[in-house]
C-alpha cells in the first residue's frame, strides 16, 4: 500500500532541491483559489513585487447561497494588491492583459484553471507551479487525498515549469514530508500548504539561475489523481480495517467518509484499527463469535466509549462521529443519543433513502 521511489529519483529530487543561489527581487503575476495558496501567496508579497492576483469568480455558497469570494481573491483584496477573477483564460483580452503586466514569473498554485500556450509564454521566465506531490506520482486534482488513501508513506511538494499537460512539467524544486497514520486530509493539507511556501520560495529567490537545469519528470511512476466525490466516500465495510482507517482519514474533514444509521447518513471523521474484540459475544442470526461477525455491525463500545464495528478484517475503533444535519461528536456522545444494539449493521441498506 505504500508508494515507492527508485534511489537515482530520489537522487534527481534532491539535486532538484539544491538551494540555489539568491537572485534579484522577481515581478510576479500570482495565480491561485483555495486557501491552500495563501502561504505561498504571503511569502511572496513579502519578499518580491507581486503585481497582480488572479482567481477564480466568487461563488455562492452557505445556506443563504451568499456570493462571498474565494479564499485567495479575499486575502489579496484585504492586502491591497490588484485582483482579477476572469471565468476563463480563453481569450485575446485577457491575454492582452496578461502579458500588460510585465511579469517575470507567473507562480500558480492551485488555480483552478488551465493556462493555454500562450498565456504559459508570456512571462519572461516562464510559469511556475507548486503541485502536492512527489511528481510524476499523483498528478491531477486531489494529490492529497489519493496519497493518504493509498496508505502512501510520504509525499511532498514539487516545483515544476507548467507545459500544456497536466502536471508533466519539468522539476526545479521538491519539499518531502512523511505521513504519518494520524494525518488526515486537513492537517496533510495545511503542513503542504507551509511546504509549498518554502519550495517554491526558495525557487524563486533563485531565478532565473534555478530554472535552468529543470529535471523531466520519470517515465514510470505515473499515477493520476482524481477528483473526488461524495458517492466513492461511502464506507465499504467489507475491506480491512486498514484499508478503510486510510479511507476515513483520506476524506476527513470533507467530504467525510459516510455510512448510514438509524437516523441516516453518519459521517465516520476519526477512526483506528483494531484486533476484533475476543471477549464479546454479538447476537446475530448465527450466534458468532466476535472473529465472525458480519462486516458493519457494531460490537458495542470500549472502555473509553469509542464505538467497534466489524470490518471484512478486524475492527475500527471510531472516536468521532457527524451525524446528519449536526456537528461533530464523539462517538460516545452520538451513542448517548442514538440506540444503536450489538448487531445492528451500518449498511445502506438500513436506510430509508435506499427502500
Amino acid at each position: 500500500m505504500t508508494a515507492s521511489h527508485s534511489d537515482d529519483k530520489m537522487a534527481d529530487a534532491k539535486m532538484a532541491d539544491t538551494p540555489p543561489q539568491k537572485g534579484a527581487k522577481q515581478r510576479i503575476v500570482f495565480m491561485g483559489s483555495p486557501a491552500f495558496a495563501i502561504p505561498t501567496l504571503d511569502h511572496l508579497v513579502k519578499t518580491h513585487e507581486v503585481c497582480a492576483v488572479y482567481s477564480q469568480p466568487a461563488k455562492k455558497s452557505g445556506r443563504g447561497m451568499k456570493t462571498t469570494p474565494v479564499p485567495v481573491a479575499a486575502y489579496a483584496d484585504a492586502a491591497g494588491l490588484p485582483v482579477f477573477t476572469p471565468e476563463h483564460l480563453k481569450s485575446a483580452e485577457i491575454e492582452a492583459q496578461l502579458a500588460s503586466h510585465d511579469a517575470d514569473l507567473f507562480v500558480v498554485v492551485a488555480y483552478g484553471l488551465l493556462l493555454p500556450a500562450t498565456i504559459l509564454a508570456i512571462p519572461r521566465f516562464g510559469c511556475l507551479n507548486g503541485h502536492a506531490s512527489l511528481l510524476p506520482r499523483w498528478r491531477g486534482a486531489a494529490p492529497i487525498q489519493r496519497a493518504i488513501q493509498a496508505g502512501d508513506s510520504e509525499t511532498g511538494i514539487s516545483a515544476m515549469i507548467m507545459e500544456t499537460g497536466l502536471d508533466t512539467g519539468p522539476v526545479v524544486g521538491v519539499r518531502q514530508t512523511a505521513i504519518s497514520k494520524h494525518d488526515n486530509a486537513a492537517s496533510l493539507h495545511d503542513r503542504l500548504a507551509d511546504l509549498t511556501a518554502a519550495c517554491l520560495g526558495a525557487v524563486i529567490d533563485g531565478a532565473p539561475n534555478s530554472l535552468a537545469s529543470p529535471t523531466p519528470q520519470a517515465d514510470d511512476g505515473i499515477i493520476y489523481a482524481a477528483k473526488i466525490s461524495s458517492a466513492e466516500a461511502m464506507i465499504d465495510w467489507q475491506q480491512p480495517a486498514d484499508v478503510l482507517d486510510c479511507h476515513i482519514r483520506a476524506f476527513a474533514p470533507y467530504p467525510g467518509a459516510w455510512c448510514f444509521a438509524p437516523k441516516g447518513r453518519l459521517r465516520i471523521l476519526e477512526a483506528s484499527p483494531m484486533v476484533m474484540p475476543a471477549t464479546q459475544t454479538i447476537a446475530t442470526h448465527q450466534n458468532a463469535m466476535p472473529q465472525n461477525a458480519l462486516a458493519g455491525s457494531f460490537l458495542g463500545k470500549t472502555d473509553d466509549g469509542a464505538m467497534i464495528i466489524a470490518c471484512g478484517q478486524d475492527a475500527l475503533k471510531i472516536t468521532k462521529v457527524q451525524p446528519a444535519g449536526k456537528t461533530s461528536m464523539t462517538a460516545s456522545d452520538f451513542l448517548n443519543g442514538t440506540v444503536l444494539a450489538i448487531g445492528a449493521f451500518l449498511h445502506p441498506e438500513t436506510s430509508p433513502e435506499t427502500k
